[in-house]
């Protein structure tokens, strides 16, 4: 699945290239950043994944990606914060995180637009595309895999329970283990998959050891970029704009 109607076409449309932004976790003011630059650099807004929980303004985010959305100007993958999310609001047992869910529960309950921002939501978040490949740059957001190259995510991602391509597109490569900060144990063998010449832009993981996007390049010539450089949880949020 290409972005929406292809660079050419997005080209046309005035859009200079991307600004694809990490997981924004509840910090509205660093997104409306992101969104502002991005409109003034004309430049298509993709984010990837992870709009929620954790930080001060989950509502604020919501509003602002809605209206990137709504001007035609960018959209956002399938990240496993907005998959349990929309799981919750349909319904569904979840553990809830007080510091996580729990919080963008809470904010959405205190907004005066919180119910429409919730059925908003249900709809975008069943829609959202999994994973995205534009040429040689691929996007998902936490594990990539050898048959994104080739195949479109399911229509409905975000609507049902994942099958393994899915798992690896909303949780990355795990283990059975646990670390000692009480996240899962991941894998990055995934990364020696990559093509040469092929980039894959990714968040979930907070890699970063400096507040830049850590790159790693995989043993066959391909490189990941994680973009998820802590926001919401105590670091701040990062962004990559990539040219036509």
């Amino acid at each position: 699945m290409n972005l929406p109607s292809g660079a050419e076409a997005l080209a046309r449309r005035g859009f200079a290239g991307l600004r694809v932004v990490g997981d924004v976790h509840g910090e509205a003011a660093a997104f409306a950043h992101a969104v502002a630059g991005a409109e003034a650099e004309r430049l298509f807004l993709l984010q990837l994944g992870d709009l929620t929980d954790y930080g001060p303004d989950s509502p604020g985010v919501l509003r602002l990606m809605f209206g990137v959305l709504d001007r035609g100007q960018g959209r956002f993958l399938l990240g496993n914060h907005d998959h349990k999310l929309r799981r919750v609001l349909s319904g569904q047992r979840v553990r809830i995180a007080a510091e996580g869910l729990g919080a963008t529960l809470a904010q959405l309950e205190a907004a005066p637009d919180g119910a429409a921002l919730k059925a908003r939501l249900l709809a975008e978040v069943a829609a959202a595309p999994a994973w995205l490949r534009l040429d040689a740059w691929c996007f998902v957001h936490a594990g990539w895999h050898p048959r994104m190259l080739h195949e479109p995510p399911p229509p409905d991602a975000g609507a049902r329970r994942p099958d393994p391509l899915l798992s690896r597109a909303l949780f990355g490569q795990v283990t059975s283990r646990m670390r000692p900060d009480g996240y899962p144990e991941r894998l990055y063998g995934w990364v020696n998959r990559i093509p040469a010449g092929v980039t894959v832009h990714c968040g979930h993981d907070c890699r970063s050891t400096d507040g830049r996007p850590f790159v790693e390049r995989g043993a066959l010539g391909g490189r990941a970029v994680f973009l998820d450089t802590g926001a919401g949880k105590g670091g701040h949020l990062s962004w990559l704009d990539l040219r036509f």
